[in-house]
């Protein structure tokens, strides 16, 4: 190898060996502990604000929603959180909240629709009388068969299907419909940048500097050793 002496490479090995790898593995575990944990932290801060945003739709009270939904939005932009969702039966690590659905929210506004609905075919003359009054009469004793409440999804949807089964309104059915809001308008999903300038951040800036750190020497001790079974002198 040139002009590279054999007690020139011991040299350099035993200098790079007065670094002990053992305490940068400790630091550099001890770190990614650290790392977990505070990621954890900031994990259940978010499943905090999320559980303030089902508490307020639950209350029905639209202020305290919007303030719950900007206090989630406002703390994913600013930290990174990691979490595990399900989507079609499968799991899968993300950086964001996940989905928040505001189902007590849809149905308040979907059971206007109905009652809006309803008024407005009151009032249109049809062929088959009010289709509407007749809808009630078959989904009144299932809702109460099923204990489904007057506002619930299963109500909707059975008087949904029992207007479908008059063509002749299928103007009243279609305005139906049309009224009911799409469920997207109350999905709400907060996504979290890979990193931001917290703590957690900074400790992982500092993990990856260990990692490199410890992989570099790994490779050149290696390359010491291996250099050293060729070298004769």
């Amino acid at each position: 190898m040139g002009g590279i002496k054999k007690k020139d490479l011991k040299t350099a090995l035993r200098k790079l060996s007065k670094i002990k790898t053992w305490q940068l593995l400790i630091i550099f575990v001890l770190l990614l502990f650290i790392e977990a944990t505070l990621l954890r932290f900031d994990h259940i801060e978010m499943t905090n604000l999320k559980a303030d945003v089902t508490a307020a739709d639950e209350a029905g009270d639209d202020n305290a929603i919007n303030e719950a939904l900007t206090k989630l939005q406002a703390f994913a932009r600013t930290h990174t959180i990691v979490n595990v969702v399900e989507k079609n039966g499968e799991s899968y690590v993300t950086f964001g909240t996940g989905p928040v659905y505001l189902e007590k929210q849809y149905t308040r506004k979907a059971t206007e629709a109905l009652a809006a609905a309803e008024a407005q075919a009151g009032t249109d003359a049809n062929p088959n009388g009010n289709v509407f009054a007749k809808a009630m009469d078959v989904c009144k004793p299932l809702a109460i068969t099923y204990g489904w409440a007057w506002n619930s999804q299963g109500y909707l949807d059975c008087m949904t299907g029992e207007i479908a089964k008059y063509p002749t309104s299928e103007r009243i059915e279609d305005t139906y419909v049309a009224s009911l809001p799409s469920t997207a308008l109350f999905r709400y999903d907060f996504a979290s940048p890979i990193w931001t300038p917290t703590l957690s951040g900074f400790v992982a800036i500092i993990c990856l500097i260990l990692a490199a750190i410890l992989i570099i020497r790994f490779f050149s001790w290696a390359f010491l050793r291996l250099a050293l079974v060729f070298i004769k002198n």
